[in-house]
């Protein structure tokens, strides 16, 4: 089946050149949800691109009787940051005029809603695909009421703009999956809302960073946020209820680079996500596996990240995946002291038991630079996994 693509722009630059992005838009013969999934939202994060790509291939040679609902795809979703370059470097993680991380500009209706207990309590007596549909409506029309700073003649900051044209495409999902990399050297994982534990298997990866802690300015809290809030609403009400409502940040692998395992484990997983929702009728899918794969789920303050203590150069440094006890030198750095002495090398070692997940690409460091970062947990926690690099 072929989709129907959509050309929608972004930005028009001071050259008068403008900027775009663009939807793949898959509709199946059966009614059902929608499902958005986007890529490259940081700049030198790229391995989502060739996930979409592949996507996009794939769902070509389905018949529409093979999905039911809708399958949206936005590749590229940031041409300024993926332009954004220093010398060889794809950087793109900031917005280069105003220094605005990209993944942190986004509406949080829970922000500006003050009724969520309120509505709750209206709508215990209603069918949990009716409060869904009532509730979406509320946010729907709140956002769309942005509309009217964008066209006022005094314009708002262009970040204002731009979230406005995502979350456009994207509020009205069941099923969001946003794809990062790691900006530095990482592993392939994903961020988990408390409650979605159990989908969380159908991407098949081994780890999953359990959000206990967010501020709803990320893409993914800021369409998982108010749903939290009112599941959490209607549960003191005496009306448990988790809406079928989900939302992803996919980090796969490398900044700057495809990397064809972390490709390859994407597309799998998204596929089988997507099979398992009722979205895709594809043979072997979901796979048998997903009942009884095992996620390591890592509450997301069990992070610890490791900065310099002094200038120098990284040197030793324990590779990508490394289980660590207490103690373990995790790196070296080489420090060039200048106060008329020789050059000396400390060593920095693991202040407690753990995984290392990410590391930094530069071995030059300036104190205080980023140098790695750690799924804090004894090492039993981890097991004996194969890495592919």
């Amino acid at each position: 089946m072929l989709p129907i693509i959509e050309t929608i722009p972004i930005v028009q630059l001071a050259s008068g050149d403008r900027l775009f992005i663009q939807v793949y838009k898959f509709l199946g013969d059966n009614p059902g949800p929608k499902a958005y999934i986007q890529s490259n939202l940081h700049g030198a994060e790229i391995a989502g691109n060739a996930v979409i790509h592949q996507l996009i291939e794939f769902l070509q040679g389905l018949d529409a009787s093979q999905i039911t609902g809708e399958i949206w795809l936005v590749p590229v979703c940031n041409p300024l940051g993926i332009n954004q370059r220093s010398q060889h470097f794809s950087s793109g993680r900031y917005h280069s005029y105003d220094g605005k991380d990209w993944n942190r500009i986004f509406w949080d209706y829970e922000k500006e809603a003050t009724d969520i207990s309120q509505f709750a309590e209206s709508q215990v007596n209603l069918s949990p695909e009716e409060i869904q549909d009532n509730y979406r409506e509320i946010i729907l029309k709140k956002f769309h009421q942005l509309q009217t700073d964008i066209n006022a003649a005094s314009g708002v900051p262009f970040v204002e703009q731009y979230r406005y044209q995502l979350q456009s495409l994207s509020l009205d999902a069941n099923y969001v999956i946003d794809c990062h990399s790691s900006t530095n050297q990482g592993l392939d994982y994903l961020y988990c809302f408390n409650s979605r534990e159990e989908s969380a298997k159908a991407f098949l990866l081994d780890y999953a960073i359990l959000m206990n802690e967010y501020d709803g300015d990320a893409f993914d809290e800021a369409g998982m946020k108010p749903w939290l809030a009112l599941e959490k609403s209607l549960a003191k009400q005496g009306k448990p209820i988790q809406f079928d409502v989900e939302s992803w940040t996919l980090e796969l692998g490398t900044g700057m680079q495809m990397n064809p395992q972390s490709v390859a484990k994407g597309v799998r997983g998204i596929q089988n996500y997507l099979a398992k929702k009722g979205m895709l009728d594809i043979p072997g899918f979901p796979l048998p596996e997903t009942t009884s794969h095992s996620v390591i789920f890592i509450l997301k303050n069990r992070i610890r990240k490791y900065y310099a203590t002094a200038g120098g150069m990284i040197q030793n440094r324990l590779p990508l995946g490394t289980v660590l006890q207490k103690g373990d030198c995790l790196y070296q750095l080489l420090s060039f002291d200048k106060t008329g002495q020789f050059p000396k090398i400390i060593d920095v070692p693991a202040v407690e038991p753990g995984l290392i997940f990410d590391v930094c690409t530069n071995y030059s460091a300036n104190q205080g630079d980023y140098i790695l970062s750690i799924f804090q947990g004894e090492p039993e926690k981890f097991g004996k996994i194969n890495f592919d690099f």
